[in-house]
């Protein structure tokens, strides 16, 4: 019997689930030497679209495998494609390229990008050719704008003048302020934990030493146990911190004070209000961190230069060093001076109908206070619903007299 020879050395044959963009689908038996194109022209013979007529057609299709969503290669053969039996091949038509733009488009384009376009120096300096020339020092323009925060210091100095003067008349002015110095408790920071120092002392520390690291490490008695170990054999372990004194020599200092109290007292007994604002403004003076204070030591700044810099700082470490390595502006002279009474911009907020309200109000002293000792508590006056409105009104007016 006579067999052909290709049908004795053809390859295994593949029966093949073909899907077409128009949803028609069908079996399509192929051999695994078939190549792609050649079973793409089988299979447009299959469509009603498709015609080999149209040299074109096949060129403009292609056979995807929908189980790892590869486009075949015409050139390659199904089992070099990987293509197994009752596989998927999606067939569908490929995507006409976008026409290339015209001559008249493109110039168009071009146009309108150059109309978009920013000019450069010498077309700005052509428009203005014409105007008159204004010489303006940007430094000075900027030096002018006053920094809010920066004034508010000055404004709120002047202000508590002005609110002890009105709160004087008062008939219960005395009971007022003795309240507000109530009010106005000292630092925590500046209080010793009695119960951490004890367990320090406890464990043979002396109280002096104990005092120091608790100041040092925020009243924290691991840490400050670990540093006392730690600064063990240093001569200087018994230096008072800058700004403190020791146990000993406070109490001396305070029995003087308490004296020097009790004489003024009196002296002054019929003046009992002068009293109450010297003591108001002493828990108004600065102290210094203690950390802040020996780490910008350190690096070899004298210890007033570091106390300078943190007050004017507000205790920021980093800010002080700035302030050390910088100009060194504002001086710290310049933080107790309060704004020119005389001034339009405290003429304006004096004759603020809601700022002369809240000077009779003693809280309203009190949180002056308590914002030039803690700027950062400015935002909980501010939010204040007795103290808020005021604030507002002097950050209007400020901002309105600065623009003007």
């Amino acid at each position: 019997m006579f067999v052909q020879e290709e049908k004795i050395f053809a390859g295994k044959v593949l029966r093949l689930h073909i899907c077409a963009s128009d949803g028609a689908e069908w079996l399509e038996e192929a051999t695994e030497d078939t190549s792609v194109e050649q079973l793409k022209e089988r299979c447009l013979k299959q469509c009603a679209h498709g015609s080999l007529e149209d040299p074109k057609s096949v060129t403009h299709h292609k056979l995807i495998h929908a189980a790892s969503e590869r486009v075949l290669s015409d050139a390659k053969t199904i089992a070099e494609e990987n293509v197994q039996d009752h596989d998927v091949l999606l067939l569908v038509k490929r995507r006409a390229p976008s026409p290339l733009p015209k001559m008249a488009d493109v110039s168009a384009e071009e146009k309108k990008k150059q109309d978009q376009k920013a000019p450069d120096r010498d077309a700005i300096a052509r428009a203005t050719a014409g105007l008159p020339s204004c010489n303006m020092d940007r430094a000075v323009v900027q030096t002018s704008l006053r920094d809010f925060q920066t004034e508010l210091r000055k404004i709120l100095l002047s202000l508590i003048e002005v609110a002890q003067k009105l709160l004087a008349l008062s008939p219960g002015a005395v009971e007022l302020f003795t309240k507000a110095n109530a009010m106005l408790d000292e630092d925590e920071e500046e209080r010793v934990d009695e119960t951490a120092l004890r367990q320090l002392t406890e464990m043979g520390f002396p109280e002096s030493r104990a005092v120091k690291a608790l100041r040092l490490n925020h009243m924290s008695v691991p840490q400050a146990m670990e540093w006392l170990i730690e600064h063990a054999d240093d001569p200087a372990i018994d230096t008072p911190l800058p700004g403190h004194t020791s146990p000993g020599t406070a109490g001396a200092e305070a029995s003087a004070e308490a004296a020097a109290g009790s004489s003024e007292d009196d002296e002054e007994a019929k003046d009992e209000l002068t009293e109450i604002f010297k003591k108001i403004r002493r828990k108004r003076a600065f102290r210094a961190d203690a950390r802040a204070v020996i780490s910008l030591m350190e690096m070899g700044f004298d210890e007033k230069e570091v106390m300078d810099a943190l007050r004017v700082s507000n205790n920021q470490q980093s800010a002080a060093c700035e302030w050390l390595l910088g100009d060194r502006k504002p001086s710290p002279e310049e933080l107790d001076k309060g704004i020119d009474p005389n001034s339009p911009l405290f003429q304006a907020i004096l004759d603020n109908p809601v700022v002369q309200l809240g000077l009779t109000n003693p809280k309203t002293l009190l949180a002056f206070e308590d914002m030039l000792e803690n700027p950062l508590n400015s935002t909980q006056w501010m939010n204040d619903p007795e103290t808020g409105p005021v604030m507002l009104q002097i950050s209007r007016i400020f901002q309105t007299m600065n623009r003007t």
